[in-house]
């Protein structure tokens, strides 16, 4: 195979037909300088034509890009190759394109999910060629196929349910409204003869101490001779002769004590190299060994969700994940490896691609399988109904099977899901009156879907939508049944509603905090910075989203009296809601067998429910996350018999250790004090119940109750919220050091200091704290080290080093007494009452 690579800057850029500003029309008719792969935000911004489409309010400054038709084009050099087959290969095209080649159509495509190949032998020429690819707006074709298929609900304000396009890119609660268009995938040129590789779909199967890889191969032709097709793994090579036209042909090899892949926390990560090769093409990947299936079989408290790996139950420690970047070219594997590193440094085991994303790139899913992370992939559907007329049920079909097929290599991908909150909206949100009848999705979760996944990837699981029940006749966000979204916590009622469920799965639910101060002050510059400046809004997307965060304050913490102690007290909330989420899920175990946070990751700098900022900043939630996720949980919660302490051992080996329960005064007087030995079995959980004398406070603001053991895991219990604990603003002692390029700060008190947390961005964008949400006991010295060059005292005080201690002796004034300037056409959602089975709110979006 010869192959002739259109990619590079040698392509230009045009603005066809829409509203482009004056000041614009005459260069954007011209031409620009464009690169392939990318699109068109990036070409404009890269020639100064607009500013940073994330900063400040330039969102709606350059809405007009999406409105407008465009038209890449580029020359390139041509000689005959004496190939019998010549196809120009389109692996990704942004949406809506027609592709001409010397003046002459090749092909239309409208779908960005999918490639695309066309055949052009007749149409090249020795010489120059002329290659043009032109783009419709997508908010003008959404709108178009929109009033030809039916209009159907969906959320946020474009019709992104009409067009094969990421929806996230016409806006989200997290997202800018920034429609791109462009070859956002790489573009070539391929000749050929004989035989082409098209496909190669490995799948693999345990049979004892056995490996079995059965790979099919498709094959497109060119040629009448055999061809021989030739499969390497690790050395075990097995050759076949395929006749010419054969569609398909399947190589299987047997591997003799197989060494298995495991998710992490669970053992190795085994990848064997499979080559498959014919004359003049090469296929290579890595497979795994592995088995996964998914436990929904009816027990007597519903119907759990169980992913279970080699015949082992896996408990689920998750983040819902999303495109890493607005615009999807700048994504790389460099940038990837970073955020899944976020990840796996979180104690995750589990990633959810999001429906209203993208299938990710090789470069993923090849980190995925490298670190250990489960994926549990959405197919490209999200809160909306979809038509399943034509011409959308061709194209989810031929997506659908690509997909698939592409990812079957990767030992990580371990469940296919049919979309997101789709058929709790046919349920719950008001589509029945408004369909009127029309089709809505559902044969493509109950039949188009599973079909694929049975057929090309037989063995992987499938779930028709998140959240789902596994059964028609119950509600498909019922707790008791299958997976369940959270939302009625942060739209509606305070986080320890956490508490009134017993979830066999949370597939989504999360809490809103701001990203970290640098990246918050890199795109908002209102003067003066407030909650409800107008670019603060630009950058927060949820409906009454500051509302919502002054209100899940609650009595948990005070309303803050400036910007800096807002920000200091809505990320603290943040990190608790989640933390306090998790902690109780897990001391559910083995009813609840696993969550998955909403969210890893932004793809901009936003106000959101991200652990990981826009721009790479750890947030607190992220520090709550790796405590919640750790291997070996101790937490104090609720229990039949009043309250115990729930020790939670997702480890292979037994957790043994001495725990010392103590009631103790903020200053460190002892009142109480019981000793125990445990022994918590790998994979499982016990709970011990506190003795009375623990639990009855003399002065339930002056007393708390510390759970630490022997293996150095500590709980902690406090009888009142922070707003009535009297904690004392002066109890801190630091003392201070360099390490290297590492600052060291020795923490010790007085008096209990709760949650510490240093903003060490506010000294240094680049600086790296290893730990946060700090308790300090009387008694005790914690060290925190920050990766930066700073001088060590810029860390020692407010607004850079917070705690509970300084934020409840502020007196709320300010940011409270703002209004908010938001305002929504929705209307609220009914809700129903969680004790009835039911959850109140499936969206994040209560509107």
């Amino acid at each position: 195979m010869q192959i002739h690579d259109l990619g590079g800057d040698a392509w230009t850029v045009r603005a066809l037909s829409g509203p482009v500003p004056e000041q614009l029309r005459e260069p954007l008719t011209a031409g620009i300088p464009a690169t392939v792969p990318g699109v068109v935000h990036l070409d404009l911004l890269a020639a100064g034509l607009i500013p940073d489409p994330y900063d400040g309010e330039n969102e709606a400054a350059v809405q007009w890009i999406g409105l407008t038709d465009w038209e890449y084009s580029r020359t390139f050099d041509w000689a005959g190759t004496g190939e019998a087959r010549t196809q120009l290969a389109a692996d990704g095209l942004d949406t809506v394109a027609t592709v001409t080649l010397n003046g002459v159509e090749v092909g239309r495509t409208a779908n960005q999910h999918r490639g695309y190949r066309f055949d052009i032998a007749s149409l090249l020429r020795d010489g120059d060629n002329e290659l043009r690819v032109t783009f419709r707006s997508p908010v003008e074709y959404a709108r178009e196929q929109e009033a030809v298929l039916g209009e159907r609900p969906h959320t946020n304000h474009h019709p992104y349910n009409a067009i094969r396009k990421t929806a996230a890119n016409f806006g989200w609660d997290w997202g800018p409204d920034l429609a791109t268009s462009g070859i956002w995938k790489a573009l070539r040129i391929e000749s050929w003869s004989g035989a082409r590789i098209a496909s190669v779909r490995p799948l693999v199967a345990l049979d004892g101490s056995a490996g079995r890889l059965t790979a099919h191969v498709a094959l497109e032709w060119a040629g009448s001779d055999l061809v021989d097709v030739s499969l390497d793994l690790e050395g075990q090579v097995l050759s076949a002769s395929a006749q010419p036209g054969v569609a398909e042909i399947v190589l299987q090899l047997e591997v003799p004590d197989v060494e298995l892949w495991w998710p992490r926390g669970h053992g190795k990560q085994r990848l064997y190299p499979l080559t498959v090769t014919v004359p003049g093409q090469r296929w290579e990947s890595r497979v795994g060994f592995r088995d996964i299936t998914l436990d929904t079989a009816p027990d007597d408290a519903g119907t759990p969700f169980t992913i279970v790996v080699n015949d082992r139950p896996v408990y689920a420690k998750g983040v819902n994940w999303i495109p890493d970047d607005t615009f999807l070219p700048r994504i790389t594997r460099n940038s990837l490896e970073r955020s899944l590193t976020d990840a796996v440094e979180a104690n995750v085991n589990l990633v959810r691609v999001w429906g209203g994303g993208i299938y990710e790139s090789e470069e993923f899913y090849d980190l995925c399988d490298e670190l250990g992370l489960l994926v549990w992939q959405d197919f490209l559907l999200a809160c909306a109904a979809y038509s399943e007329d034509e011409p959308l049920w061709s194209e989810f079909e031929a997506e659908a099977r690509e997909a698939v097929t592409r990812l079957t290599a990767h030992p990580s991908l371990a469940l296919w899901n049919g979309g997101n909150e789709n058929l709790v909206g046919w349920v719950d949100w008001g589509w029945r009156p408004r369909l009127a009848g029309a089709s809505w999705g559902d044969r493509y979760y109950t039949e188009l879907f599973p079909g694929i996944v049975a057929e090309l990837a037989p063995g992987t699981p499938y779930s028709d939508g998140s959240p789902f029940g596994f059964s028609k006749y119950v509600h498909p966000n019922d707790p008791a049944h299958g997976t369940v979204h959270i939302w009625d916590v942060w739209n509606q009622v305070d986080y320890t509603h956490y508490r009134s469920y017993r979830p066999r799965f949370v597939s989504e639910f999360g809490f809103q905090g701001p990203p970290n101060w640098s990246t918050l002050t890199a795109v908002v510059h209102d003067e003066p910075l407030d909650p409800f400046g107008p670019q603060m809004l630009v950058h927060q997307k949820a409906n009454d989203g500051n509302g919502k965060l002054d209100r899940g304050l609650g009595a948990h913490l005070p309303q803050p009296r400036d910007i800096d102690t807002w920000h200091a007290t809505t990320q603290l909330n943040q990190a608790r809601a989640v933390g306090y989420g998790i902690d109780w899920f897990r001391s559910l175990f083995p009813l609840n067998t696993g969550a998955i946070v909403w969210q890893l990751n932004d793809c901009w700098p936003v106000v959101s429910w991200a652990a990981v900022d826009g721009l790479g900043g750890r947030k607190p939630l992220w520090y709550a996350l790796r405590k919640a996720y750790a291997d070996r949980l101790a937490t104090i919660q609720p229990s039949s018999a009043g309250v115990a302490l729930a020790l939670h051992n997702d480890s292979t080996e037994p957790w043994s250790a001495h725990v010392v329960l103590r009631r103790i005064t903020l200053d460190g007087t002892e009142l109480a004090r019981h000793e125990t030995d445990v022994l918590i079995e790998a994979r499982s959980l016990e709970r011990l119940e506190l003795v009375t004398e623990l639990l009855v406070p003399a002065d339930p603001t002056e007393e708390l109750v510390v759970a630490e053991l022997s293996t150095g895991e500590r709980a902690l219990h406090y009888f009142v919220e922070d707003t009535k604990l009297a904690l004392r603003d002066d109890a801190l002692i630091i003392e201070t050091a360099r390490d290297g390029g590492e600052v060291v700060l020795r923490l010790s008190c007085a008096s209990v200091v709760k949650d510490i947390v240093v903003h060490a961005d506010r000294v240094d964008p680049e600086a790296v704290t290893d730990d946060s949400l700090i308790t300090v006991l009387p008694g005790e010295t914690r060290e925190l080290r920050i990766r930066t060059s700073a001088e060590p005292e810029a860390f020692t005080s407010a607004p850079v080093l917070r705690s509970v201690n300084d934020l409840t002796r502020q007196h709320p004034a300010g940011c409270r007494a703002r209004r908010s300037r938001e305002t929504t056409t929705n209307t609220t959602l009914p809700v129903t009452d969680p004790a009835s089975g039911v959850a109140a709110t499936a969206s994040r979006d209560d509107t």
